[in-house]
């Protein structure tokens, strides 16, 4: 959707505001550095995402193959995933503060990490995740488009969430593909490329069945872009 004349007056106040008062550590409290709501000691610790499989984002060690084992036997079906942060503190507490208690600043600070950890190859368009109605009513807002707006990158939101799912974080692997079976549903022809965003990625498959999903109604490439991932667990929800 296009940003609004509101949305697009309300950005460049944010941006005034933010320049005009004196940046706050979230986490510490203490004085915000390189213009951010983090200190510099904090910002030294962040868990950046190092080396990992290019395909399900998964964190490896140094001496591990290029792509791992899981994703050599099946191979997702997102051609690349990459992960800003790890969802290691400080990243997972400001996370969950963010899509949980309406913390709209940590939710700015992460998308300012992730532009400074972009992925190594150009962006299609944007999709972030979409939300069920109902979901987004009591939200308030869909924290995956909050960030792509916040990336100001181009997007594409023509995916809708039509079937209300239950929450995936309590599931097994086997379950979270079953509760995402039919949830999803386009509103307009999409392009032949887009990049999928979230907040996080933990076994990968509502990123995995979006990119299924869009294949499966001519979508070229699908390609995975999260703020952070969550280590040890494989990519597609497996």
């Amino acid at each position: 959707m296009p940003v609004s004349w509101f949305q697009r007056v309300a950005d460049g106040g944010q941006r005034l505001l933010a320049e005009l008062l004196p940046h706050t550590c979230l986490v510490c409290g203490d004085p915000g550095h390189e213009g951010l709501d983090l200190c510099q000691a904090c910002l030294a610790v962040l868990p950046w995402s190092g080396r990992a499989c290019p395909r399900c984002a998964l964190p490896m060690a140094l001496d591990a193959p290029l792509v791992c084992d899981v994703c050599q036997r099946t191979p997702p079906p997102q051609a690349a995933s990459w992960a800003s942060l790890l969802y290691l503190p400080p990243v997972d507490q400001l996370l969950r503060r963010y899509k949980f208690q309406q913390d709209l600043a940590a939710g700015r600070l992460l998308a300012q990490l992730m532009q400074r950890a972009p992925p190594p190859w150009c962006c299609p368009p944007l999709l972030p995740v979409p939300l069920h109605a109902r979901r987004l009513r009591a939200r308030g807002y869909n924290q995956a488009a909050e960030l792509c707006r916040l990336l100001r990158q181009p997007c594409w939101h023509g995916l809708q969430r039509q079937r209300a799912t239950a929450p995936q974080s309590e599931r097994s692997a086997a379950e979270r593909r079953a509760n995402l079976s039919g949830a999803f549903a386009l509103r307009s022809a999409p392009p032949p490329r887009l990049t999928v965003v979230d907040d996080v990625m933990t076994t990968g498959s509502t990123v995995g069945e979006i990119a299924r999903y869009l294949r499966s109604n001519g979508v070229d490439e699908v390609r995975v872009w999260v703020c952070a991932r969550v280590p040890g667990k494989p990519g597609r929800g497996v």
